[in-house]
This record gives structure tokens, sequence and C-alpha cells, in this order.
């Protein structure tokens, strides 16, 4: 098989290409990515030195908006799949320029959408968000549940999923959808919340906590992540969504508990500040569409994976340090 990854130098991607080349070591990866702030080389750096994924291993410096580019990659790979990390992210970085997000996230799908259908490439699998259904007050989202985004960054990635919708139903293109909760792990850029907090503490300095805090959400450790994707290639069924959640929630308060004992630090290094614009109070997914067809429950628990990524932070200064 061959397997065509946009943002694959991202958190996500390079820990999904991590996770395909350990468990597949044969087959072949295209790394299609730009290389914005949040997309890094060093993310797969180590691997290089392995023969066996340099021979498997082909990176393309390219951008999804650029048409020419990613059709002529497409068409010199012929990928059996092509994966669609590739995205604008950080909310915070939507509300200060809404505009960099509709033309990466709405624009470069439809891009992505289009040379997929005139190569006729055999799957596609859009990797969205739980952040198109907006807040949730209680229960938990499943694949049916209206879109509700509330931020610039949840509104473009519900353009591209209704992209993806309309390109099925019109034109018949093999799309399957992948809609996570918050994600978490290593190689996670220290501008997201996990990171943020265990590179501030690292530092001795404080956490800073939106409002009270107590913004819910659900957290998936980024091994069971890649596993989601890896069903979804093998087994998702073209024209239809997935949730790719854990049932792991907690407040943010909450997980700034848990990194505080984790690290031995006193409660008191959390400081609340002003809340931000549009802040949604709690996320939730029902994911069992997935977990019932794919017939597999998550390995890493929400402490487990806590403890596992503070421990890659400490261990990987040299990494984060440049980011901040």
């Amino acid at each position: 098989m061959k397997l065509f990854i946009t943002g694959g130098s991202g958190f996500i991607g390079s820990n999904f290409i991590r996770y395909i080349h350990e468990k597949y070591p044969n087959m072949d990866i295209l790394n299609y990515d730009k290389l914005t702030y949040a997309g890094n080389l060093k993310n797969l750096e180590d691997l290089l030195s392995d023969d066996k994924f340099r021979s498997h291993y082909t990176f393309v410096k390219g951008d999804i908006c650029d048409e020419g580019a990613f059709s002529a990659a497409v068409s010199d790979f012929k990928p059996d799949v092509v994966v669609a990390f590739a995205a604008e992210s950080h909310v915070d970085r939507s509300i200060d320029n809404p505009q960099q997000f509709l033309v990466t996230n709405v624009l470069g799908t439809e891009t992505v959408l289009r040379v997929c259908r005139d190569k006729k490439v055999p799957k596609l699998v859009h990797i969205s968000t739980d952040e198109v259904y907006g807040s949730v007050a209680d229960g938990s989202s499943s694949e049916d549940a209206p879109f509700k985004p509330n931020s610039p960054y949840s509104v473009s990635k519900a353009a591209g999923d209704l992209l993806c919708r309309a390109f099925v139903e019109t034109y018949k293109t093999p799309v399957v959808v992948a809609r996570g909760s918050n994600c978490f792990g290593g190689f996670q850029h220290p501008e997201k919340f996990i990171p943020k907090s265990i590179t501030n503490l690292i530092q001795g300095k404080p956490i800073n906590l939106y409002g009270d805090g107590k913004q819910a959400r659900e957290w998936i450790y980024v091994s069971d992540f890649c596993w989601g994707v890896e069903q979804l290639i093998f087994k998702g069924h073209l024209g239809e969504s997935y949730n790719l959640g854990s049932g792991h929630r907690a407040s943010n308060v909450q997980i700034c508990e848990s990194l505080l004992t984790i690290l031995g630090c006193s409660m008191d290094q959390i400081k609340f500040v002003a809340d931000r614009p549009g802040h949604d109070q709690r996320y939730a997914l029902n994911s069992e569409k997935l977990s019932n067809q794919m017939h597999r429950g998550l390995t890493v628990d929400l402490q487990k994976g806590l403890k596992k990524t503070v421990e890659w932070y400490q261990t990987n200064k040299d990494w984060w340090l440049p980011l901040i």
C-alpha cells in the first residue's frame, strides 16, 4: 500500500507516520507538508537513520492550497490512500487571524478533494474535529448531530466537512471523515494547552487558565488516535463520518491539577486569566460507531497518557525550547 499524508511533519501527522512505519515497515509513505511553524522536520529526524524507513519514505515540501504542486505529487506517487492531516488548528490563532484558517481549512480542503477526485485516488481520509458540533451542555455528540461551530477555527473545519459531504454526494468521491477529540502526546507544539502547561511548569512558570478553568474536553492520547485513523484507512466505509474519541473527559483545571501532581508542583501555580472570546464550555463525543465496528477499546487512559506526555517533554527539552 502507498500512503500519502498531508501535514505529516506536524504533531499528529508525524506520530501517525511513526505508528504506521512501526506496524507496517514495508508501507510506502509520502509526507507532503508546507512546514509552517507547526510543521517540524525534527519530528521524524531520528527515523531517517533507519535504512528501512528511508527506503519507504519520501518528503515533499508543498502547500495543499497549491493545486499544481499537490496534483503533481499525487500523480507521481499514485497513492492508494490520502490522509489529510494538514490544517491550521489553534483556536487562539483563528481568533486573531480568521482568514488564514479559511484559506487552508476550506480552500485547501477543496483542492485536496478535487485533486483526489480527478486523479481517482481510491480513498481519502479527512481529519476533522469534535469542535464542529460546538459546545455540548450534556450527553455527547453522535455523527449525525447538527453542526454549531463557534470559533473561526471550528467554522473552517465544519466547512471542510461539508465540502467532503458535497464531493461524496455530487461526485461520488471516496471520502471518510474522522472527527477527533482533543489529542495530546509527544511532539505537540507548546502553544497547545497540555504541552504549554507542562513546559511552563518545567521552567518554573505558572499555568494560565482561561476563565474559571471548568471548560471540559474529551482527551485522547496520540497513539490511540493513530489507531483510529488506521482503522478508517482499512475499514472505514466510504462516504461516512466517524467520531474518534476516548470517553475520557476532564475540565482544564482538572488536567492542570493532574499535571501539577505528576510534576510535584503546588496548586498555587495555577493562574486564572480573562476568558477568551466564544470559549466553548464542553465537548463530548459518542464514538460507539467506530468502536463497535472496529471491535477494540482504547489502550491508554488519561492519567497514563498525561504521565507519558510529561516524561516526553522532560526528556526532550532540546525539541521544545527553541519553539517557545
